[in-house]
């Protein structure tokens, strides 16, 4: 029976609750497997202690202090920064503005603070929390050598400390960061400065601020190498998986490695994993677990580059991910479901090697978008492959296939399948224009809206500062404005 991973933000109301549940299943004669499995002396008389360590022991802790250590941790390091409500405080109105939240990080929001600061240019040294935001490293040199504890204060808005204002800090005119930064660490700023995320653990750093990405392709910072490159420098643990998902299984991908580049050139997939592993242990992800999630990524979303890279610093060729994007396939068969033909023979290469079942080599196949291949599986399987992968249409237009999505369109796929979106929504989303008009021409609706926000793919277009794709889509409705009449 395997460890289970412990629950988003937990709460020991929930964990008690699930103990004393599991003390009266015992009782009345159920539950002695998971007894057996998990603790290490299976008392005759099981009391409520016991539960209690069974249920620490089921997610990863030796025992029960130890996973209320542990959520006392989560609790301490817990911030919401997209929940914190405008501010009549200036400074503290402009920090709110001024900075990435992930989840309040709408288009034009730090336009706002932009205008703030050039409203009021005294808010740039109205504190320390500023100083670092705004890059002001004279100002920041002058408070700090006075009173240097307060590197390490933490306070403004999201009760951050300097340093994260300064790493995601989004202005049109950054200052000096990279010298107030140094000024920061010079006088005793921590390196791994972070925080929990709604209390997710995975923890957002100073680093994950530079880098930016992430499911809303949030931007990086202007600085964002040189910033990163000063925090390694000073000690920060290179074993970022905030990081590495927001530059490569969240959001947009691209197969741009100057992130990989620094964090390996300072030890990724080595060491201990840094004060944040000492902090929240097995819920997070070891060194090693993290190059194989990196590897898997790079097969899943199509980057031979990466993947190159990865595997000449150590990257198992076969190790599995561990997150559900990956379905528990190793990078081979990732890079063969979705069709990276490029990335499958760098793996193959390195010794990997596949054995697919007829319905994923069938997959494999459409991806690769190989007519010849997919017609040899006959007309038994071609019959029953859009009711079985209704969302393969998806996954091609959202990778960019283009020829994969004709082919699936021929097949009598449907173009307007909608999961959390449309295959034309995924399409504008990543700005591809080539799959873009392929959908509208092969009969897609292009205005379609997505179940979760009742928006069109050029909302979607629109929204992410989608240009190219957006004309498309204009141009599209209006021919289809035209051709009813109503244009």
């Amino acid at each position: 029976m395997a460890v289970r991973p412990l629950p988003d933000n937990p709460r020991i109301d929930w964990l008690r609750k699930q103990a004393k549940t599991l003390l009266r299943q015992v009782d009345a004669g159920r539950s002695e497997e998971l007894v057996a499995e998990f603790h290490p002396r299976p008392p005759r008389t099981f009391t409520l202690s016991d539960a209690q360590l069974v249920v620490a022991r089921m997610y990863g802790f030796a025992s029960w202090p130890r996973l209320r250590h542990h959520l006392d941790t989560i609790a301490r390091h817990s911030r919401s920064p997209h929940l914190v409500e405008p501010a009549a405080d200036l400074p503290a109105e402009f920090l709110r503005l001024a900075c990435l939240t992930y989840g309040a990080d709408h288009p034009g929001r730090t336009g706002q603070a932009d205008l703030l600061l050039a409203r009021h240019p005294e808010l740039a040294t109205a504190d320390v929390f500023t100083m670092a935001a705004t890059g002001s490293a004279e100002a920041l040199a002058g408070v700090l050598a006075a009173e240097p504890e307060l590197a390490r204060a933490q306070g403004g808005p999201f009760g951050w400390e300097p340093l994260l204002y300064l790493t995601y800090a989004r202005l049109a005119t950054p200052g000096e960061p990279v010298a107030a930064a140094r000024v920061l660490l010079r006088h005793g700023a921590d390196p791994d400065a972070g925080f929990l995320w709604e209390g997710l653990t995975s923890p957002f750093t100073a680093l994950t601020g530079a880098f930016g990405g992430g499911e809303a392709d949030q931007p990086p910072h202007p600085h964002a190498l040189a910033l990163a490159r000063s925090l390694l420098e000073a000690g920060a643990d290179p074993n970022d998986g905030q990081t590495l998902y927001n530059r490569g299984l969240g959001g947009s991908f691209s197969d741009d490695v100057s992130h990989l580049e620094l964090l390996l050139e300072f030890g990724l997939g080595r060491g201990g994993g840094g004060p944040w592993q000492v902090r929240l242990g097995p819920a997070l992800r070891s060194p090693r677990q993290l190059m194989r999630e990196e590897l898997a990524t790079a097969a899943l979303r199509g980057g031979p580059r990466r993947a190159r890279l990865l595997l000449a610093h150590g990257a198992e060729v076969d190790g599995r991910g561990g997150h559900p994007a990956f379905g528990g396939h190793t990078p081979y068969e990732l890079a063969l479901l979705n069709g990276h033909t490029e990335v499958a023979r760098v793996l193959a290469a390195a010794g990997a090697s596949a054995d697919l079942e007829e319905m994923d080599a069938f997959v494999a196949a459409c991806m690769r978008a190989d007519a010849a291949a997919v017609a040899g599986f006959g007309g038994e399987v071609l019959a029953r492959a859009p009711a079985r992968f209704p969302g393969l249409v998806h996954r091609a237009a959202g990778l960019g296939k283009t020829e994969a999505v004709r082919l699936l369109a021929g097949l009598g796929f449907d173009l307007d399948h909608g999961e959390r979106s449309t295959p034309l929504h995924e399409a504008a989303w990543n700005d591809d224009v080539e799959t873009v008009r392929a959908l509208i021409e092969l009969g897609a609706d292009p205005a379609i809206t997505d179940p979760r926000f009742g928006a069109t793919p050029l909302g979607w277009a629109e929204h992410g500062g989608r240009h190219r794709v957006a004309a498309v889509l204009r141009e599209a409705l209006e021919g289809r404005g035209r051709s009813s009449g109503t244009g």
